[in-house]
C-alpha cells in the first residue's frame, strides 16, 4: 500500500484544530472527506503536529496510505479540488520511501509567530495577526528569548493539559527580530509541549512592552511551574512553518 506525503498550509480559523473531533470542524477531517471524495477510500491521515484551534500552518507535513499506486501529482491536484473552497491546500506530494512516517520521523518543527506592532488593528490580517498596540522592544525580546535556547525544563511554559512524558525540551532556536510594523518570534526543536510557544511568546511580549526583563524570563523558566508564566498569546499569530526530516 503506497504512501504518500503532503505538504500542507491551511488558515486555522474554521477550524477546531487539526485533530478529527467529532461533529467539530477539522483539518484532519477536511483532508480525509477530501481524499475520499477523489479515490472513495476511507483513510487515516496523520501529521507531523497537532495544531490547536485557530493555529495555522505554512509548512504541515501529512501522510496517507492509498490502495491504488497514484501518481503524486494526481493525488495534489484531486484532492486540492476537492478541498475547495476550504482555505486547505496540498502544496506538494510525493511517495514515501521505507517506513517513513510524518510524526515519529521528524527530526524538527519550526514555528513562527507574527504580533502586529502599531496603533491601527489589522484590516487584510484580522484572524493571522496578535495586535499589540503598545510598542514592542524587539532586541529586548531576543536577548531575553535566549535563555529559553537549551535543554530545560519548561513545565512553566506547559499547558496543564499537555500530555507529553516529561517536560524536559531541547529549545534550538528563538528569534525576535522587527520586520516593519510587525514583530516576528521564531523558534525551533525537535518538538514542543502544548502551548508551549504562545506561552513563550506572551513571557516575551511581556519583555517587550517594558514590564519583564531577561532576567524576570529566566526566573520563570527556574520556577518550573505554571503559575510564573506570562500570559499565553493568543492562536491567530502562530504558524507552524516547516518540519524537518534525516
Amino acid at each position: 500500500m503506497p504512501r504518500y506525503r503532503l505538504l500542507v498550509e491551511y488558515d486555522g480559523r474554521p477550524y477546531r484544530g487539526f485533530q478529527l473531533q467529532a461533529g467539530l470542524p477539522s483539518v484532519q477531517g477536511s483532508l480525509e472527506r477530501a481524499v475520499k471524495a477523489f479515490c472513495g477510500e476511507d483513510v487515516r491521515v496523520g501529521a507531523a503536529g497537532r495544531t490547536d484551534t485557530g493555529v495555522h500552518a505554512t509548512g504541515q507535513v501529512v501522510h496517507v496510505d492509498l490502495a491504488k499506486d497514484w501518481p503524486a501529482e494526481t493525488v495534489r491536484n484531486a484532492v486540492n479540488a476537492h478541498l475547495y473552497p476550504e482555505p486547505i491546500a496540498i502544496l506538494a506530494a510525493e511517495r514515501a520511501v521505507g517506513d517513513w512516517h510524518s510524526r515519529f520521523s521528524a527530526t524538527g518543527r519550526r514555528y513562527r509567530y507574527r504580533i502586529l506592532n502599531r496603533r491601527a488593528p489589522p484590516a487584510l490580517d484580522q484572524g493571522r495577526v496578535w495586535h499589540v498596540k503598545k510598542p514592542l522592544d524587539a532586541e529586548a525580546m531576543h536577548a531575553a528569548a535566549q535563555v529559553l535556547v537549551g535543554h530545560h525544563d519548561f513545565t512553566t511554559f506547559r499547558d496543564l493539559a499537555c500530555q507529553a512524558k516529561s517536560p524536559v525540551k531541547t529549545l534550538d532556536v528563538a528569534k525576535v527580530f522587527r520586520d516593519g510594523e510587525e514583530v516576528i518570534l521564531e523558534f525551533a526543536s525537535r518538538s514542543f509541549l502544548h502551548r508551549q510557544v504562545r506561552s513563550m511568546t506572551g513571557t516575551l511580549a511581556e519583555v517587550g512592552v517594558g514590564r519583564w526583563t531577561k532576567a524576570d524570563v529566566q526566573a520563570a523558566l527556574d520556577a518550573r511551574d505554571r503559575k510564573a508564566c506570562g500570559p499565553v498569546a493568543p492562536a491567530e499569530g502562530l504558524y507552524l512553518t516547516g518540519v524537518t526530516y534525516d
